[in-house]
């Protein structure tokens, strides 16, 4: 392994090394630099371009410039843009903001994407894998920019007019209870009897759910409360229990749903310790809860200890998580007032000096991030659903998944430990890739929504010919794909034991 990763690392550091040589003379050759200045009719022209040679080095051939970027490089000096900017200072404003756009986007892809993925897989040929074809197809095939200023026309202003009288139609409210019923349909497995009572359980459920949220008004002051995070937090340890040990052993599901009701009522117990936190003492919570959690897992376990503890601290994770959005919920209403009952916001990464306590420029920064991630999310998540559902169904034909179930194994146990695992090699290779390329920034989605990231910098200093910027973008970037795709095939080993890196 140690001999297969500096093999590696020296191969990738030639192909860095001239990648960044053609980039930089394709940057330098791409116009004129001095362009604007030539038009400048101010007394201070010749000095000016006199500055602007001097500090892009313009009298030297291209060559000569690129070996003393690369000289200040191996020194850790980005240098400077052509108007005299500290090129690492840029750099490290729009990593930030391009980690806080894209990030939360590209792992919810990933999670949902593969989740999705798997259960079209098993439910091959049903309902469910008809409809998620269908709509994968179809997001996969829209075009970002399109999306994008949909989601600002309809999600954003269509959605803040609303809020002033958040009431439902009646037809909407039907419409909503149609797509429950027929989500809950192709969900239920069994013939068509089986399926028709999915329909109606669904159909009914919605548009009694629509209903109340209507008439109570829920989205002007939305929130959540106990009983509905002690709902959602049982739940959870049911389906984490199951995917973890299986629902045949007491243990952990007593461990599971002992830290939901934690969980619950440890949202009236810290009401004011939460009101106004900081992210190092949400974290410490989180420490906390996980601590928690593998002591129940320990005790209760039993002879499936290690499964109990992974269901435990996945509910205890995930009931937190319903207290932290249920705080952001009941933050909403003051926020919404503050901002002029404009929650939802069309273009940039914060509202320009707003103050408010923690949960309001939370809200703040998520109102702003709400439709990037979601013009993100369409796109990326087509693209996983479909990778992971075609590699399980691959991974589910081959023999020894025929084995494990001829061996009388547990369906659980066949799916999670031996297909999936395998299933995840291609997916693994996705994932390197899209990483990386997150770190270069959602270049037209940050042109849409006005954010100043890595894909805003690129192109600015493209449109500038400024080599400086761009090859700093460039070194990010392509080190993180080698680094990325180092891990990637040090994982291939991991998940599946016949490959070896030697």
């Amino acid at each position: 392994m140690i001999v297969f990763i500096a093999r590696r690392l020296v191969i990738s550091f030639f192909v860095l090394l001239a990648a960044t040589f053609i980039i930089y003379v394709l940057t330098a050759f791409a116009g004129d630099p001095l362009e604007d200045l030539r038009q400048d009719a101010s007394p201070q022209k010749a000095t000016k371009i006199a500055d602007r040679v001097e500090r892009m080095q313009l009298d030297l051939p291209v060559l000569l410039r690129y070996v003393g970027w690369l000289g200040r490089i191996v020194r850790g000096d980005l240098g400077v843009n052509r108007d005299g900017q500290d090129v690492a200072t840029m750099l490290g404003d729009a990593l930030s903001s391009t980690m806080q756009l894209v990030l939360a986007a590209t792992v919810l892809a990933i999670t949902v994407g593969i989740v999705i993925g798997i259960v079209s897989a098993l439910r091959q040929y049903s309902g469910f894998d008809y409809t998620v074809t269908f709509a994968a197809f179809v997001c996969f095939s829209l075009p970002l920019f399109w999306v994008a200023v949909m989601l600002k026309q309809y999600v954003a202003i269509e959605f803040n007019n609303w809020l002033k009288d958040p009431s439902i139609p009646p037809v909407v409210i039907g419409l909503l209870a149609l797509i429950g019923g027929l989500a809950f349909g192709a969900l239920t497995v069994g013939e068509r009897k089986r399926r028709l009572v999915g329909f109606a359980v669904g159909f009914a459920v919605s548009g009694v759910l629509f209903t109340v949220l209507s008439v109570t008004r829920w989205f002007a002051d939305p929130g959540l409360g106990t009983p509905l995070i002690l709902a959602f937090g049982l739940a959870a340890a049911v389906g984490f229990t199951a995917l973890a040990a299986g629902l045949q052993y007491r243990g952990p599901l007593y461990a599971a749903l002992g830290a939901a009701l934690i969980g619950a009522l440890s949202s009236q117990v810290l009401g004011s310790a939460i009101a106004d936190p900081t992210w190092l003492e949400i974290g410490g919570l989180l420490l906390l809860t996980i601590a928690v959690c593998v002591g129940l897992g320990y005790a209760f376990g039993g002879l499936q200890r290690q499964q109990a503890i992974t269901a435990t601290v996945l509910t205890g994770v995930f009931t937190g998580g319903m207290v932290f959005l249920d705080r952001m919920l009941q933050a909403f209403a003051p926020y919404a007032t503050t901002v002029r009952g404009r929650p939802i916001s069309t273009i940039g990464a914060r509202t320009p000096n707003y103050n408010g306590d923690f949960w309001q420029l939370n809200l703040d920064s998520a109102g702003h991030l709400l439709l990037p991630t979601m013009a993100l999310i369409l796109v990326s998540l087509a693209t996983y659903t479909r990778y992971s559902r075609a590699s399980m169904l691959e991974v589910m034909n081959q023999d020894y998944v025929r084995t494990a179930r001829a061996k009388g194994l547990p369906e659980r146990t066949v799916v999670v430990k031996h297909a999936f695992r395998n299933g995840l090699i291609p997916i693994t290779t996705l994932m390197a890739f899209d990483l990386a390329g997150v770190i270069g920034g959602a270049v037209v989605t940050e042109n849409v929504f006005g954010w100043r990231g890595m894909g805003f910098m690129f192109t600015k200093g493209l449109q500038e010919v400024d080599p400086a910027p761009v090859m700093a973008f460039f070194i990010v970037t392509g080190t993180t794909i080698v680094v990325f795709n180092m891990i990637a095939d040090i994982l291939y080993a991991y998940l599946d034991p016949r490959i070896r890196l030697s």
